[in-house]
């Protein structure tokens, strides 16, 4: 099976919260949809190993709150590779309550469901919920997960439906150069996939402004640096090691400390 298939697929990037006795808790959820309009429904699918979904069987209740893409890319970090059970994710993060439930102040709008049927797979849950409050909070494009993976470079956790395990390319031998300030890209992603409206981070000049330039010889090895927690890839022009000591993962918080060396 060709499990890349699933990419083509079409995602969103949400928070999903409940309560535990009292305490807010939330994860990331990236497979949510609405399924009717009258009663308006919404089904979402949450790892049976994650405790906010526990939290959303034992009290039958559950928001799904859209993040736009200018979200702050710590709420992801934060909610996506963290446990409820172990840490309050909303300890730092801005939020009220709406609809009886948490909601993140960094959406782009939320819906309160009531959950009224749910199925059972293999891993996951799917629960449907019926919807007693939508709100807009602020404007927006919503992020999509494409948009995730291909610009903000983010990782996808374990026990997320949609992951897919990473594969290694071989080196190519090629590098793509602005023709305007020079700029060599060097991210992980294949310069082709980058997405259209991509921009040189330099002089910001668009994809059609690179030169494909062949090398004539393999690449030298790079090193790069992970972070152990969440999986979040260190790719910015300053050198890992020149980063101030106070500097911490943008995804998931964790200090310099926790990330470790590897070759690309």
């Amino acid at each position: 099976m060709n499990m890349t298939a699933f990419y083509n697929l079409s995602y969103g990037v949400y928070l999903c919260t409940s309560w535990d006795e009292g305490k807010p808790v939330g994860c990331v959820a990236n497979s949510a949809m609405q399924i009717t309009s009258a009663p308006a429904t919404i089904a979402v699918s949450l790892n049976r190993v994650n405790h906010t979904h526990s939290c959303v069987e034992k009290t039958g209740y559950f928001s799904i709150c859209v993040l736009g893409e200018k979200a702050d890319p710590k709420l992801i970090g934060n909610f996506g590779f963290r446990t409820s059970k172990e840490t309050d994710k909303f300890a730092a993060t801005p939020h009220a309550v709406r609809g009886k439930l948490p909601i993140p102040d960094g959406c782009l709008c939320y819906f309160c469901c009531k959950v009224v049927s749910k199925m059972e797979t293999a891993t996951h849950t799917v629960f449907l919920g019926e919807v007693y409050e939508a709100e807009v909070l602020h404007g927006g494009a919503p992020m999509t997960y494409a948009y995730y993976h291909k610009v903000l470079k983010g990782k996808t956790s374990a026990n997320a439906p949609t992951y897919v395990e990473e594969k290694k390319s071989a080196p190519s031998g090629v590098k793509y150069v602005c023709d305007i300030c020079g700029y060599e890209y060097d991210g992980d992603i294949p310069f082709e996939d980058l997405p259209a409206d991509w921009k040189c981070p330099l002089c910001s000049a668009g994809k059609e402004s690179f030169t494909r330039v062949d090398t004539g010889e393999p690449p030298v090895p790079k090193k790069k640096y992970v972070c152990k927690v969440c999986g979040y890839e260190y790719d910015g022009d300053v050198p890992f090691e020149e980063l101030p000591e106070d500097w911490v993962c943008p995804l998931c918080g964790m200090p310099k400390s926790e990330f470790e060396e590897v070759e690309a």
